[in-house]
């Protein structure tokens, strides 16, 4: 597999996974970095040996095929839409837009160039999800008729020093949280029909607690409890709950129940960790983990052991550019992901259902041996 150049548009924290993982997959080569302050991607190429450009020039550039938008999330529309009109393809970080209309837009844009767009996150991509995945194509739960999905906790502002984004319109927990566990339950049912949500937000405002600005207040401007109703065109119902205004719980973060038994899913903010059966019988089956590259434990984080092989999503991209197939982490699953999270808040501001007017295909599971042919 012919490597492609890559260009990365913001040098922030998230930055720095791109850096250190796309070396571990084919085809990817890592050429230029950019970001509005030229200071951050001059330090950013010094720490990694890449060279740092500004965004037009990195836009300009080449050598580089496929960028990765790294930007805060109001900028991505913008960015990615730029990178398209520079003629590149295009890999974002989530949430692809902050609209549905952004994503039609750049759909439509992509197409006209015959040029792909891709997006975060591919955590479903990971060993546990994907032994989850076989499970269920297996059919050893039966058929999907209901299920649970939790992503609960108290929001940012106690370890983030510049909190103030993610209680803004474009975040919340259903923006910043929700695309990993959607990207999953597509994974594993497919597209959704209708959705409806409850919204609110305990807090009007919430005090920063870590870093310089320690004691000050950040308003909310977004719903930070968000409970949904999903109904899928497979027949299955989930409720998916998002929120930051919970101090404990005892949730786990995913439950699908079946016509056989019950599936339980790790965290899907995560590639690895521990996928169990609940069967007929009572029985509660902590299932091996399965031979997966992408399950693997490869960093230590607060003394987490964890499997990260963020980039996976975007050498999946590459490789179904070389080999003319269609893309896991693609634009039609991501667009049909932006609508579900808008159309929560919408039901929310509404009190209403909304049918949704965007679908997709399940992406193609990734087995042990495609995820190993991704890899060096």
């Amino acid at each position: 597999m012919a490597n492609l150049g890559l260009g990365i548009i913001g040098c922030g924290n998230i930055s720095t996974s791109y850096l250190r993982l796309a070396p571990l997959f084919k085809g990817l080569e890592v050429r230029s970095v950019a970001d509005v302050n030229m200071e951050a991607a001059k330090a950013r190429g010094e720490e990694f040996n890449v060279k740092a450009q500004s965004v037009e020039d990195l836009l300009a550039n080449k050598d580089v095929d496929v960028v990765i938008n790294l930007t805060i999330p109001d900028a991505h529309y913008a960015v990615s839409k730029r990178i398209l009109e520079a003629g590149k393809h295009a890999y974002s970080e989530k949430p692809l837009v902050l609209t549905l209309e952004e994503g039609v837009t750049l759909r439509d844009l992509a197409k006209s160039k015959g040029l792909a767009v891709g997006c975060a996150p591919d955590t479903f991509l990971g060993g546990a999800h994907q032994q989850a995945r076989a499970i269920l194509d297996e059919g050893r739960v039966g058929t999907i008729t209901a299920g649970c999905a939790a992503v609960l906790n108290h929001g940012m502002e106690h370890w983030h020093p510049n909190p103030d984004f993610f209680f803004l319109p474009g975040a919340g927990p259903m923006l910043d949280l929700g695309p990993y566990y959607i990207a999953n339950l597509i994974n594993f049912l497919g597209p959704v029909r209708r959705v409806g949500a409850l919204t609110s937000s305990a807090e009007k405002e919430r005090t920063i607690s870590n870093g310089p600005r320690n004691g000050e207040k950040v308003p909310v401007k977004t719903p930070t409890n968000i409970h949904a109703l999903l109904e899928f065109h497979n027949g299955a119902t989930i409720n998916l709950s998002t929120s930051w205004d919970v101090w404990h719980h005892k949730r786990n973060h995913f439950e699908l129940y079946g016509t056989e038994g019950t599936l339980y899913v790790p965290d899907p903010n995560f590639f690895g960790g521990r996928v169990e059966i609940g069967g007929r019988d009572g029985s509660l089956t902590e299932l091996e983990p399965w031979d997966h590259p992408f399950g693997v434990v490869n960093q230590h984080h607060n003394g987490r052991d964890l499997a990260n092989y963020r980039t996976a999503g975007l050498a999946d991209m590459v490789a179904a550019l070389q080999g003319g197939r269609d893309a896991r982490c693609s634009l039609e699953r991501t667009l049909h992901g932006v609508e579900v999270m808008t159309a929560c808040l919408k039901s929310g501001e509404t009190g209403q259902f909304v049918t949704l007017s965007t679908t997709c295909t399940r992406p193609a599971a990734l087995s042990p041996d495609e995820a190993r042919a991704l890899l060096i």
